[in-house]
This record gives C-alpha cells, structure tokens and sequence, in this order.
C-alpha cells in the first residue's frame, strides 16, 4: 500500500514513543511510576459526575449532537470567560465547542494555511501544534525558548524573509513544557507585532487556573485584543476539573476564526455526548473551591518532587504554574534526552517525558508531570537517584 507523504512528518510523538517504551518496561516486569503524561489523577467532582451520570437515563441525549445543540454550553464558556477576565464574548459568533483544546490546535490550520505557508510556533511546544501544521501541508519555522529569555519567544529574531511567508503565529502560557508564565505586556507586544505582519494569532490556554502564586496571574491573549481582531484563544477542562477523559474543549475569539475552525468541524466530527456538556456546564458554573482544590494539590506536589529532587542532588527551579517540572538534564545526558528517559523506565519503571519531543531546543531537558501522590513523588526521587548512581553514563 502507499500511503500519503504527510505521514512522514508526523511519524514521532513524545507520547507515542513514551507509551512503547512503558510498555517495554511492563513486559519487563517493572512497576510503572508514569510522570510522563500530563493526565491528571485527581477525580471530578461529584456534582459534575452527578449531572452527567443522570444525562445517561435522558434517551434524547444519546442521538447526535449537532452546533445548535451546544448553545448552553456555548453560554456557559462565554459567562465563565467574561467573568474571569472582564471581556464581554458572544456565544453564538465568538464561542466553539471542541473535544478537547486538542482537537481546535490540530484543526485550526486546516482553515488557515495553504500548503508552502510558515506557521510560527515555540521550541519547544506541545506536540499538536506542529502536527496541525503538517496535516495542512504547512511549514514551521521554529521559536526558541531560552532560559535566559524567560522561555520566550524574541520576535525581532524572526528573519523577514519568514514573516513574508507566515500566516499564523501560536503561543501558550503557562507553557508545557518550560512551566513559564507571560506577562500581559508581552501578550500586548505579540498582538501588536502580528498585526504588523498580518498573522493569526493563537493562543492554547490549557493551565488558565494552574497558577500556584497569589501574586501572578496567567493573562489571555484576549485582553491583550478585547475586539478580537486577530486572535482565538483554546480553553479545556481537563486541568482544572481533571476532565481529560470527558474530552471537553472550547475556543473563544474572533469570529471569522470560530466560523472557519467550525466549518473544518462540521466535515471531521459532531460533538461529544450531550451529557458531558451539561457535565461541562455544571463544571463552568460551580464555585471555585474544587479548582483552588486541585491548585492546592499540585502546589504540594510540586513542593515534594522538587525537595525530593534537591535532596538527591538534582537542583531544579520550582514552578510557578502548569502541573510539571522542567529540569536540566545531568551533564552526561544533556545531549539525549530521549536515552535518559528510555533507559530510565526500563530500568526504574519511572516514566517521564525527554525534553527533545517537544522541540530541538528542549533537548538537554526532561518533563516530570506531577500526577502521582506524595509518597510516590517521594519515591520515584529514590528510584531516580540509584539510577544515576549506576548508570553507566557516569
């Protein structure tokens, strides 16, 4: 059989690749700490759970459910948006339903790019934005993220000759993998520069609630555009209500964007079970106590793993946002990262993310994802360290 050329750019991901090697580890007999992947551990709340489970005994939820069919959930966005950040939306023009914030980063640039065009993305950056970009038979031109620039992008190091050739550019923050957070003077400098250069900006805003300092707060590229010229913003419950199964997403922003990205929709999929929208909606409309909750967790969590870490020698700075941890490989691993993680559950059955998938300029780095307890932080710390120990690397 002969299969289409765009499956050559797409044949790796850091997850896929992760998952074999724990499964590899499995089949070794070890037990698997799996730091790897960022789905959260957590249980959703009752009264959410309690909402979707009596959608179930409803046999007018179990058909089909198309656009008109999300109005509620569309509202419910719109209300849980504006009262976060003081900027009026409209649900049935600025509002889409997805299955997961996934879904519209890998779709959107179905709608805007030809084949040939350059999108801007971050280096490193999650993997779906780069996938979106080659299934639409686009280009990349990639964004270093440098510690010494706070892990963003320099826009003035883009080289003219690319920007002629951009469409859109695509941002996140609090960002997976680096952890860093942008302020809205940089959301406004963003703007401002893609509007110089007539791009799309997009921005995937997964970790809105996952700020673990009262003292900072995680801006949306909306209030940076209020009139939403030129920008759509991806929102999931899957951190902040641990909903990742429920596959539940949403975007908000300029209208042109929604209806393109909803016209790619309607040829790929409908929408997820009716049931997990109203699920959804309870989500959006309860009080903040289960998400300051979750934050509280994490927050904990990232307090263990990084003292746990200290105390085996490994210095890593703690935090301020997401659910990881981005650490500085050991010298001896700085150049294979994707070694350091192979070897590393097979050996240990400790799972982490090797900082090469998210980009060329991750290398050098590994993403803990802090989705056990304490206790089992604690100890794939331990595990971690009679691995450097007895690695032959050292």
């Amino acid at each position: 059989m002969r299969f289409a050329k765009r499956l050559q750019s797409i044949s790796r991901n850091v997850f896929a690749d992760m998952d074999r090697a724990k499964t590899q580890a499995r089949d070794l007999g070890k037990e698997i700490i799996d730091l790897s992947l960022g789905s959260s551990d957590l249980p959703v709340a009752e009264e959410i759970l309690e909402v979707v489970a009596n959608a179930l005994q409803d046999p007018d939820t179990h058909g089909y459910l198309l656009h008109g069919g999300t109005k509620d959930f569309r509202v419910a966005a719109a209300n849980w948006y504006s009262s976060k950040f003081g900027i009026p939306v409209d649900p049935e023009r600025e509002v889409l339903a997805l299955i997961g914030s996934q879904e519209g980063t890998a779709h959107l640039p179905l709608a805007i790019l030809n084949p040939g065009d350059i999108a801007l993305l971050l280096d490193p950056g999650y993997p779906s934005h780069a996938g979106g970009v080659y299934l639409a038979g686009g280009e990349i031109y990639p964004m270093p993220l440098l510690v010494e620039n706070a892990f963003l992008p320099v826009f003035e190091d883009i080289p003219l000759d690319i920007l002629s050739k951009s469409k859109m550019m695509v941002l996140s923050y609090p960002h997976n993998p680096t952890t860093a957070i942008a302020p809205l003077n940089f959301f406004n400098q963003a703007v401002n520069f893609c509007r110089q250069h007539d791009l799309v900006l997009v921005h995937d805003f997964p970790y809105t609630d996952l700020v673990f300092s009262s003292q900072v707060l995680a801006p949306s590229i909306l209030q940076a555009d209020p009139q939403k010229e030129l920008s759509i913003e991806f929102f999931t419950l899957s951190k902040s209500y641990n909903m990742g199964g429920f596959r539940i997403g949403y975007a908000i922003g300029n209208s042109s964007l929604i209806q393109a990205l909803r016209q790619i929709k309607a040829v790929v999929d409908f929408n997820q079970y009716r049931g997990i929208l109203t699920g959804a909606i309870a989500a959006l409309s309860s009080s903040p106590e289960s998400v300051t909750q979750t934050v509280q967790t994490f927050q904990q969590r990232r307090d263990v793993f990084i003292q746990a870490l200290q105390d085996i020698g490994w210095e890593v700075p703690s935090p301020i946002a997401t659910m990881y941890i981005w650490a500085k490989l050991p010298e001896p691993w700085q150049h294979n990262s994707v070694e350091f993680c192979t070897k590393l559950v097979t050996q240990t059955g400790v799972a982490a993310s090797p900082g090469a998938g998210f980009g060329q300029a991750g290398e050098g780095y590994v993403r803990f994802a802090l989705v056990r307890d304490p206790d089992t932080l604690r100890h794939a710390a331990q595990k971690i360290q009679q691995f450097l120990q007895t690695s032959p690397k050292f």
